[in-house]
């Protein structure tokens, strides 16, 4: 990587990991729990279904956040626990559906029945257990990628950093269709396939620059979205 690459994405991280630029996005929901003092399992279960929503424009993905929140009438833990979902088959973001919420908090329930936390799950755990999708090595699994970013990273700024058994270095970078443009863009990669092995290809890249903490090279990403918008 060119040292010049180097330089600009150390910039980017430093400016854009930052609380200022996350106001209207789906970790401030998690982060409202947190703020609230609430449990552990109503914080994770926020950052759950906010990173499931966490695709489309910002404006359609907060508004469907509260208006889900507002269904559990703030109170997620409770909410999953009781086993009463609204579980009709209109649409709450985009092609989710009220009954594939209701069907991933029968999920959660059945695990914070016997668990304290979803901590101890790997990302295909996590992928096969509460979203009951089938294993696919090729799947990039943004959303849960980025969900433990969320819940692991802690540097006190943006993301949270609750789980504390997992280290940093281990995360692979949320990869979606904007991320992936803006790393080809910067050389990141090569590959064309939007896939897992891409993911951890710029994962590794970022290894380079921060082997602690290579998803930081996510808020990097974001600060060449912010100053290339017509890329």
């Amino acid at each position: 990587m060119k040292q010049q690459t180097i330089d600009l994405l150390k910039e980017w991280a430093d400016e854009y990991n930052q609380p200022k630029y996350f106001v209207e996005d789906p970790i401030a929901f998690p982060r409202e729990f947190v703020n609230r003092g609430a449990s552990l399992q109503d914080i994770e279960i926020a950052a759950v279904f906010s990173s499931h929503l966490a695709w489309g424009r910002r404006a359609m993905i907060i508004r469907d956040c509260e208006r889900l929140f507002e269904q559990m009438e703030w109170r997620p833990y409770d909410y999953v626990m009781s086993g009463d979902y609204r579980s009709d088959d209109s649409s709450i973001h985009r092609t989710v559906k009220w009954s594939e919420i209701a069907g991933i908090c029968g999920r959660l329930r059945e695990w914070y029945t016997w668990h304290d936390s979803l901590e101890s799950l790997s990302a295909k755990e996590i992928r096969s257990i509460v979203f009951r999708r089938k294993e696919d090595p090729r799947a990039p699994d943004k959303k849960i990628n980025l969900m433990r970013r969320w819940l692991v990273r802690c540097d006190g700024k943006v993301d949270l950093g609750l789980w504390k058994h997992i280290k940093p270095a281990d995360l692979i970078i949320p990869l979606d269709v904007h991320v992936y443009g803006q790393a080809k863009a910067l050389g990141l990669t090569r590959r064309r396939p939007k896939d897992l092995r891409t993911a951890t290809d710029i994962t590794d890249k970022f290894r380079e620059i921060w082997p602690e903490d290579p998803v930081l090279g996510d808020f990097a990403l974001f600060g060449y979205g912010v100053t290339h918008p017509n890329d």
